[in-house]
Formats: C-alpha cells, sequence, structure tokens
C-alpha cells in the first residue's frame, strides 16, 4: 500500500480545523443556547459537561481499539459523530437530546483522537512534532469561531449558521479522505521512536503517573479559559461585547504563534527536557495578567501569552513523550491520556457552573488552582525522564 504521507498529514490537519470549531461552539453560544432552550447559562455549562462524559466512556476503548483495527475507521466515526452533533444540536430544544448530542460529540473527540494521533506518530518514526502542529489547525478554528459568532451576532442573524458551517466542512472532509490510504496500526516491527526514553521501573511509573494525570490538567486549564473568558471579561471587567470576544480570538492568535515556534524547535531536534516546565509557568503568568489586569491592554496581553504557553501544543508533547514510553501501546496510551482529559471535559463545566452562582469572578479564578498544578505535574514528568537525545546533545 502506498501512503501518501503528506496528503495524509494535511487530510487529518484539516480535520482538527473542525475540531477546534467543536471544542468551542457550544461556550461561544451558551447565551443564544439558553435563550433557545429556554433556560440559564449555568444549565447550558451542565450540558455540555455531556461532551466529557462522552470522552470518559470512549477514550479507553476507542485508544485500545485503534491498536488492532483501521485508524480511518475511527477518523470516520469520529467525524460522523460530530456531524450529527452540528446538526442535532440546532435542531432540538430538548435539554435531554441536547446532553445526548454532547455525549456524541464527546465520543467523537475520542474516536477521532485514536485514529489520528497514533497515524502522524507512525508515519513520523515516533517524531511528536507532527502533533504539535496540530494544535495550529485547532486554533484556527478557535480563531475563526468567535469571529463568525460576533458577526451573525451584529447582523442579527440566526446563530445556527455556525453549526451549519461545522457540518458542511465535516461533509467535505469525509468526501476528501475517501481517496486517502492509512498505514496498518503499529506491530512493534516498525522503526523504533526517534525520540527513545531510558529509566527504571521506579521512574517509569512515575512519569506515567504525572504524564497521564498532566492530560487532566492540560486540558482543564484551557478549557476553563475558553468557556468563561468571554463572559468574565463582558460582566466582570465590563469589556464591550466585541472586544470581549476578542480575547478568544487573542488566545488563538497565541496558540498560533506558539504552535509555529515549537514545531520549528522541535524540527530542529533541540533538548525537550525543561519546555513542559517553562510553558506550565508561562500559562500561570498569562492567568495571572488576566485574573488581576483591569486595563484592556494588560488583559489582552494576558490572553495572548495564555494561548502561546497554554495552547502551544505542549499537551501533544506531552502525549508524544507518554507514547514513546509505551511505543507498542501507542493507541492505548492516547485513550489513556485523553481518559484524563475527558475528566476535565466532565469537571471543568460542572465545577465552573457551580462556582458561577457565586460569582464569575471566583468562576474564573479558580484556574489559577489548575495551572500550579500543572506545574507540579510537568516538574514530575521532567524529574523522571530522560530522553536520549538530550544526552546525545550534553555530550
Amino acid at each position: 500500500m502506498v501512503i501518501h504521507k503528506r496528503r495524509l498529514s494535511w487530510s487529518l490537519y484539516f480535520n482538527y480545523f473542525i475540531h477546534g470549531f467543536a471544542l468551542i461552539i457550544l461556550a461561544q453560544n451558551m447565551t443564544s443556547l439558553a435563550t433557545s432552550w429556554q433556560t440559564t447559562i449555568a444549565v447550558v455549562s451542565y450540558v455540555m459537561s455531556g461532551v466529557g462524559i462522552g470522552r470518559l466512556i470512549a477514550y479507553p476503548l476507542t485508544g485500545w481499539l485503534s491498536d488492532r483495527f483501521s485508524r480511518k475507521n475511527f477518523v470516520y466515526l469520529g467525524l460522523a459523530c460530530y456531524f450529527g452533533f452540528a446538526i442535532g444540536m440546532v435542531s432540538t430544544t430538548n435539554l435531554v437530546i441536547a446532553y445526548g448530542l454532547a455525549l456524541l460529540a464527546g465520543i467523537g473527540n475520542s474516536a477521532l483522537d485514536a485514529g489520528t494521533y497514533t497515524t502522524l506518530v507512525e508515519i513520523n518514526d515516533g517524531h511528536g512534532a507532527g502533533t504539535v502542529i496540530l494544535k495550529a489547525f485547532i486554533s484556527v478554528g478557535e480563531f475563526i469561531l468567535p469571529l463568525l459568532v460576533t458577526s451573525l451576532a451584529q447582523h442579527h442573524l440566526w446563530f445556527g449558521w455556525t453549526f451549519v458551517v461545522m457540518a458542511l466542512l465535516i461533509l467535505g472532509s469525509m468526501v476528501n479522505l475517501l481517496f486517502v490510504r492509512f498505514p496498518q496500526p503499529f506491530s512493534g516491527t516498525a522503526t523504533q521512536p526517534t525520540t527513545q526514553i531510558t529509566m527504571g521501573h521506579g521512574r517509569r511509573w512515575l512519569a506515567t503517573g504525572c504524564l497521564a494525570l498532566y492530560g487532566f490538567t492540560a486540558m482543564a486549564v484551557m478549557i476553563w479559559f475558553t468557556q468563561w473568558i468571554t463572559l468574565f471579561a463582558e460582566r466582570q471587567l465590563h469589556f464591550s461585547t466585541d472586544l470581549s470576544h476578542w480575547l478568544l480570538s487573542l488566545y488563538s492568535i497565541g496558540s498560533i504563534i506558539g504552535v509555529l515556534a515549537l514545531y520549528g524547535y522541535l524540527k530542529r531536534e533541540r533538548s525537550e527536557k525543561w519546555l513542559l516546565i517553562g510553558f506550565n509557568l508561562g500559562t500561570l503568568v498569562a492567568l495571572l495578567l488576566v485574573v488581576f489586569g483591569t486595563v484592556p491592554l494588560v488583559v489582552e496581553i494576558g490572553s495572548w501569552l495564555f494561548g502561546v504557553c497554554a495552547a502551544s501544543g505542549v499537551m501533544q508533547l506531552g502525549l508524544t513523550w507518554f507514547m514513546n514510553l509505551y511505543p507498542h501501546r501507542r493507541g492505548l496510551v492516547t485513550g489513556t491520556f485523553y481518559f484524563f482529559g475527558s475528566l476535565a471535559s466532565l469537571l471543568v463545566p460542572l465545577l465552573s457552573g457551580w462556582l458561577s452562582k457565586t460569582s464569575l469572578q471566583l468562576a474564573f479564578s479558580a484556574n489559577l488552582l489548575i495551572a500550579l498544578l500543572g506545574i507540579c505535574l510537568a516538574v514530575g514528568a521532567t524529574g523522571a525522564i530522560k530522553l536520549r537525545k538530550d544526552e546525545n546533545h550534553a555530550k
């Protein structure tokens, strides 16, 4: 079977542009959905937690199965679930059905990840640069969607057009994938990863625990920010609607810049040892600027810096390290890593929605604790792991 690596890669990248829509489309339409469903923003937040439950249910199974069956089938499954979510969410006012559609989106997310991350690592011989660049396409989607939401609101058009656009993009991707071939799942006979990890059993277990939990904090800190930054700026900081949405676009711009910088750094095969710690420290600093900054310029800088540090692809870098700990179980590792990420998708809307009943300030500021935990886990993982290419550079 001839695999056209470049076409396959770009097809997978485009899917994550769509995924960028899916990640924030509910949060960006919270007010409109609350009006459509005749309920409160807190209830919409609880419905959003269904995405996390769907991921929680599906990740262990999709990751395990993707090591045994075609990766392409899981990419198709993910896109099909997202299509049903996009069309269904604007076709119902029933909260039970809406929650079921949120579950479907979570299942679609897990299937897409199981088929995509493993494929990109395998066609790049274990190198993580291909997975990091996915974050750039997610960020482009997250940048464009708020602009689309704002434009629809300014022209007094139906908010559901954002979901329709997402569905049309999915159909286009599914047609394209009909003509793209995927490699067989990693069988243990392929080339060993270019970034190999050596350690004793104790250090391996420490690294495994830290990286699995890092899947939770890395996802939680981004979900928390993207879910509440617009409302926090508008209602707590008293910014205009346009400026409040612009903060999320700045986050996406920062994310794209951070991804390109990290991708270029990794392509040069420089030392990765301190990347997780450095980017997580930057995330905390950025949050402090947003939480305690009252001047728009300071908050804008903080939002941009948060995108650079938290959404630059360091989560994908952590996953690549995790997969290279267990190169023969990449699908299972991906499922495990994002299983903890799905816990974040479940718990963040529930917890932040509960905190929002007290105040938006508390609901948004609690993200600082997640950022601190992320730093601790990054320190633990970095301390446990020794990368051979780091040792080669040292020599």
